[in-house]
């Protein structure tokens, strides 16, 4: 029901979204923006300073030029020159010229091509973006109370951006809609912080109930509508609302300076940077200048372009590992604006020496290059990928040939056998006659050829084969040399006689780098699988009960484990711990008595946090309630402490089992904190269901959740939700692991395990 609501409440965002922005675009378009400043003088209208001035001496418009009619109604009808003084829209004018004749101009949308890309195409892409955006980041399994506050964010700031054009030309829902999304982004921004700082378990600096913020956005629409009606105090509504707009970024700018001080959590700065940057150029340039002087030094508009770049920034800066692979498109950005740049400059360079054009044209030309070669790329990049199959034949299909060889030499068991298999695909792979693996011995400094007929042992280096490291592939004058493998004794080279007449592509290069990645990979488990054979025969004929490889298997596993531990700790519990050392050390030296009370009552607080996910992590190493009370008692207590962190409805069964073998009651209690824990971090569900079933010979697990999903090949080969241990924690006793997921249609998994 909760979910139904979320979506009702969702798309009808963003139908109020759409309408109103396309009837703000339609204004935008309807009503040319032309800026023209006026005086009156003797009873009439004279023209002072056209904004746009080679657009208005193309239409033969000049200072001095007495302005007698406006889309056919006369001046002193038009009430908004009377306060305004500017002319800001008109789709026919009416000017005397100085010589006493009259000339009508007819007005067409975006005739000023500034216009055209300030108002309306740059405010359309960002809204059509944000849009995008918005929809993506609601699809996506993160619906949060942070997710849903940027969502709004970024529709807000998206529209108090295109009401610009709008508002410029004086309509009147344009100006409540830019006035009043001005403060709402600003207010919204405001509650993202709070809910931010709870994420962070950082204390708010503010007032606890934000919401009543969200009266100022309706305040700014009523005084929007006081002034449209008395055109009197248009002017000093609009100085009021940028007043408020100043009040509260100060706010929140010093209770991000002020946190980021008190606290020194790095995404404080972060986010704090992502905030100041864009505002710069809006407060300096446009808000204060107007609020003090009356005028501006750049545009609203052209500040404005600046704060789109905040919704972004929260994305990256704060939830890109959560939602994409920022990192990723960043790179391949960077990557793509290189070749881009460089073949755009010398575009540009070839039409400034060929042709002549203006520099103004030139910079459009290269803007346009730039951009359509990034998009070209990237589209290129995914069409390859999907069409690989047929764009490339299997000669030079190199993941193909790849896949094909491991598939061939991955039947071989014998080390001998697999590099004399190896050998052969090289040589049918790469279509060269002479590919001999090559043993060096280091004790005797020997070299050994699979084929001794070859007459070419005098041309190999011995010290260029001791150089040898994985990865090599070093080119001679007669062979091509490539580490296989390397142990205690011997070191095995793949040698192709190239014969002076062969030369590797760089994609066949790779191909061989990779094969042999995967070839000494190989090599090494077949030794430790061949020694763990050795060793099971010794002990089925000696009867020796002790197997060294075993103990070393399990020394290793408890070193793994004991260094994660370690690094917790030492992340956390210890950095905490240092934190209160070097607290109590400045309170030994305060100089205000009086404030150290409150001081030291902020230490204790501190301490009690850090006792308590001390605590959590013995109960997590060992539950003090399974020896004592046993396993439903302790289930009970992890759930109960579950259910203080989740946002799903959890429901859960504990049947009370009678298991001869302790050790399945601590394999239980981990299985449901695996289960639990990946609910909630990876699940994104309303509704998680867990039962522990009691059977005739042993016990079931059965856990579903109506959350996202996953591909379950993708989720056992990445083993990011723990899957894997899960596995063989049930495997070790004989059990069965059932999983069942699709994307988008939530998971199932059941575990069955009978007592032997």
């Amino acid at each position: 029901m909760e979910l139904k609501s979320t979506n009702k409440w969702f798309w009808l965002t963003i139908s109020v979204y759409l309408i109103i922005g396309l009837y703000l675009l339609f204004i935008i378009y309807s009503k040319p923006f032309i800026n023209i400043e006026v005086k009156e003088e003797n009873g009439a209208w004279i023209i002072t300073n056209p904004y746009y001035k080679e657009w208005a001496v193309k239409h033969q418009i000049s200072p001095g030029d007495i302005v007698l009619n406006i889309n056919g109604k006369n001046v002193d009808e038009i009430a908004t020159i009377k306060y305004d003084l500017v002319i800001r829209t008109a789709n026919e004018l009416t000017l005397m010229k100085s010589d006493g004749n009259s000339i009508n101009i007819n007005i067409k949308s975006f005739d000023i091509i500034q216009l055209f890309y300030s108002v309306f195409l740059v405010p359309t892409i960002f809204y059509l973006l944000s849009l995008i955006i918005s929809i993506y980041l609601y699809l996506k399994p993160k619906n949060t109370i942070l997710i849903n506050l940027l969502i709004l964010f970024i529709l807000t700031v998206s529209l108090a951006y295109l009401s610009i054009g709008a508002s410029g030309v004086l309509n009147i829902f344009g100006i409540i809609v830019n006035r009043g999304s001005m403060l709402l982004c600003l207010v919204l921004l405001l509650h993202f912080l709070k809910e931010y700082f709870d994420f962070l378990n950082t204390r708010w600096l503010f007032i606890k109930n934000i919401k009543i913020f969200y009266v100022l956005p309706l305040i700014v629409i009523g005084l929007s509508i006081f002034g449209i009606i008395a055109n009197s105090i248009h002017y000093a509504v609009s100085n009021i609302i940028l007043g408020l707009f100043f009040l509260l970024l100060v706010i929140i700018l010093s209770i991000m300076v002020i946190s980021y001080i008190k606290y020194k959590v790095p995404q404080l700065k972060i986010l704090l940077g992502s905030i100041i940057i864009p505002f710069i150029p809006f407060l300096f340039l446009y808000a204060l200048p107007k609020i003090f002087f009356h005028n501006f030094l750049l545009s609203a508009d052209i500040c404005s372009i600046f704060l789109m770049f905040i919704p972004f920034s929260f994305i990256f800066t704060q939830l890109t590992e959560r939602i994409f692979d920022m990192e990723y498109y960043i790179s391949r950005l960077r990557y793509y604006s290189y070749f881009s740049f460089i073949f755009a400059l010398w575009l540009l360079l070839g039409l400034y020496f060929l042709t002549g054009l203006s520099l103004a044209r030139l910079t459009e030309i290269f803007l346009f290059t730039f951009l359509s070669l990034m998009a070209l790329f990237y589209i290129k990049e995914r069409l390859d990928y999907h069409k690989r199959k047929i764009l490339f034949s299997t000669k030079d299909d190199y993941i193909h040939h790849l896949h094909t060889t491991i598939d061939s030499i991955g039947r071989v068991v014998k080390i001998e056998d697999l590099l004399a298999r190896f050998a052969q695909e090289v040589a049918l792979q790469l279509e060269v006659e002479h590919v001999s693996v090559l043993t060096y011995d280091f004790h005797t400094h020997q070299v050994i050829l699979n084929n001794p007929s070859k007459e070419y042992m005098e041309h190999i280096d011995e010290a260029l084969l001791e150089r040898l490291s994985l990865g090599d592939i070093q080119k001679t004058d007669y062979f091509y040399l490539a580490f296989i493998h390397q142990d205690a004794r011997f070191k095995r080279i793949l040698v192709i006689d190239h014969r002076q007449a062969i030369y590797l592509k760089d994609e066949e290069l790779l191909w061989l780098e990779l094969l042999l990645l995967y070839l000494n990979n190989f090599i090494e488990n077949t030794k430790m699988i061949e020694e763990l054979l050795q060793q099971l025969k010794h002990k089925k004929a000696s009867g020796n009960q002790e197997l060294s490889w075993l103990n070393k298997l399990l020394w290793l596993r408890f070193e793994e484990e004991k260094y994660q531990l370690a690094q917790e700790l030492h992340d956390t519990i210890l950095q905490e711990q240092l934190h209160i050392a070097r607290e109590m050390d400045a309170l030994v030296h305060w100089k205000d008595v009086e404030m150290i009370p409150s001081q030291l009552e902020k230490v204790h607080e501190q301490m009690v946090i850090s006792l308590n996910d001390l605590r959590e992590y013995c109960e997590s190493l060992k539950p003090p309630l399974l020896d004592t009370l046993g396993l439903n008692a302790a289930l009970e207590k992890l759930i109960q402490k579950i259910h203080k962190r989740v946002d799903f409805m959890l429901i859960y069964t504990t049947d009370r089992l009678y298991l001869e073998d302790e050790r399945l009651n601590l394999m239980i209690y981990r299985l449901f904190q695996e289960l639990l824990n990946n609910a909630l971090k990876h699940a994104y569900a309303d509704t998680v269901d867990v039962q522990l079933l009691s059977t005739e010979k042993g016990f079931e697990i059965l856990y579903t959740d109506d959350g996202v999903g996953y591909n379950v090949d993708d989720l056992i080969r990445t083993d990011s939700m723990g899957i894997r241990g899960m596995q063989e924690r049930v495997q070790a006793f004989n059990g069965k692991f059932t999983l069942d997921s699709k994307v988008g249609e939530g998971m199932t998994i059941r575990i069955q395990v009978n007592e032997v």
